[in-house]
């Protein structure tokens, strides 16, 4: 059975200057000399040739840049023709339904990468790490995508499958010979080497959380009684007026969401409606809304009024799960005596912006452990597909390393390693993903 060749749309759809359709399979030569005018004689790969897209009648469509890339030395390791057109709708979309009438199917969501997957161009982490690279919000998330896109995850996987495969042949050494048990020297010898690829899966999985904050950024809500300045601080952290700010206690009745970078981690914060006693239900709607987000926030930022006592924050309850900072504001009028001797409060000013530096701080400290945030040289960082498998994986050393300390048959302790490497290799997809791949891809979008 054939392979199909596609074709997409590869830019984002609207209008633009210039937008891109990928061609790719074995039949994307023939396409484009159907397609483009006048084909050079002796094309050649990776050079730009300038032409007309024509129509069934011979009239042109656009005026574009054609390039070829060859096969294997292409992104999915097959015959790949990237025609670089004007952007707009109308004009990618009368040439794709050319390039249809020709032969080419249309590319599936991820199609693309999963054929280079698939052509031995990339490892499932790289693949991966694609759609984290476009999805990425702030430059640590695109510094991290890069890293597993150069392959950093896939090399440490590697290692990991070599180890594995070293003390299998270890183990298996002595299946041949059922008469003779595994000498203590061998036994002691393999234990330290299961125990050293334990201490490396634990290493991965500590990077877990801070995989799924740099992708996905921190669910952060605002929250305190009314009038607080919760509205003002969202205002300065994300850096302009998103949020309507007056002195009229309730003017907040409904959540306001908005994205902020800080120091390479994705805030995603929720202003809410000031917590209160009210009699208006529009209000005690947005109320009920607050209490809802914060029971659901990672993190939550409960604002505080410096001229107001202590007892005016007693009814707002924090959620016992999750982080909390406790802001101060208001520090450039008189504080109260209730907070005068307090050390756990971070003072701010939202009318003149002091402190919001100590603020931003505080949330890095409390977030990654440190000032300086999540180290450079920290960035590989699995998601959670990964440590699915890397859980396994664990648990199968383990248990190969209690069977070996209980001086079981080396046919058990072999098994547990091997199921080890399978679940090693599910990672960057060395052995039966089908399923795996379904999910990975479907995510992706159409022309990637």
């Amino acid at each position: 059975m054939s392979i199909p060749t596609i074709a997409a749309i590869s830019t984002a759809p609207g209008q633009g200057a210039v937008a891109m359709i990928r061609i790719s399979g074995t039949g994307a030569l023939d396409i484009s000399k159907k397609l483009f005018s006048p084909f050079p004689g002796d094309l050649k790969p990776r050079y730009q040739y300038f032409g007309q897209c024509r129509d069934v009648d011979g009239k042109s469509i656009d005026e574009v840049l054609l390039t070829w890339f060859q096969a294997p030395a292409s992104f999915t390791g097959e015959d790949i023709v990237e025609i670089a057109c004007h952007g707009g709708m109308v004009v990618t979309g009368c040439l794709l339904e050319r390039i249809f009438a020709l032969g080419a199917t249309p590319a599936e969501p991820g199609e693309f990468t999963q054929r280079a997957f698939l052509n031995g161009k990339i490892d499932l982490t790289q693949a991966e790490a694609i759609m984290d690279l476009i999805s990425a919000q702030t430059d640590l998330a695109v510094k991290a995508a890069g890293e597993q896109l150069a392959g950093r995850l896939g090399e440490e996987m590697e290692f990991l499958r070599g180890q594995l495969i070293e003390i299998t042949a270890h183990v298996e050494a002595y299946i041949d010979f059922p008469d003779e048990d595994i000498d203590p020297e061998s036994r002691d010898l393999i234990t330290t080497r299961i125990s050293k690829v334990v201490d490396r899966i634990d290493q991965l999985l500590a990077t877990a959380d801070r995989g799924r904050i740099i992708r996905e950024g921190v669910k952060t809500v605002l929250c305190g009684a009314p009038n607080a300045g919760k509205s003002s601080l969202l205002n300065l952290l994300v850096g302009y007026n998103r949020a309507i700010v007056s002195s009229q206690p309730g003017t907040t009745r409904d959540t306001i969401e908005e994205v902020i970078n800080l120091d390479g981690i994705p805030l995603r914060i929720i202003d809410t409606a000031g917590i209160r006693h009210s009699e208006d239900d529009i209000e005690r709607q947005g109320i009920e809304r607050s209490r809802e987000q914060m029971q659901q926030a990672e993190l939550v930022l409960l604002l505080i009024d410096s001229t107001e006592t202590e007892a005016e924050i007693a009814a707002i309850e924090i959620p016992a799960a999750g982080k909390v900072v406790r802001i101060l504001n208001k520090t450039d009028l008189p504080v109260h005596r209730d907070w005068a001797e307090r050390e756990d409060l971070v003072r701010v000013s939202c009318l003149s912006g002091d402190g919001i530096g100590d603020l931003r701080n505080a949330i890095t400290r409390l977030l990654t452990g440190s000032d300086e945030g999540f180290a450079q040289g920290d960035l590989v960082a699995v998601n959670s597909r990964h440590q699915h498998f890397l859980k396994m994986a664990r648990e199968n050393m383990i248990e190969a390393g209690n069977r070996l300390g209980e001086n079981e048959s080396p046919e058990f302790v072999s098994f547990e390693i091997r199921e080890a490497l399978e679940s090693i290799g599910a990672v960057v997809g060395k052995t039966d993903v089908e399923e795996i791949l379904g999910s990975i891809f479907s995510t992706f979008c159409i022309g990637k």
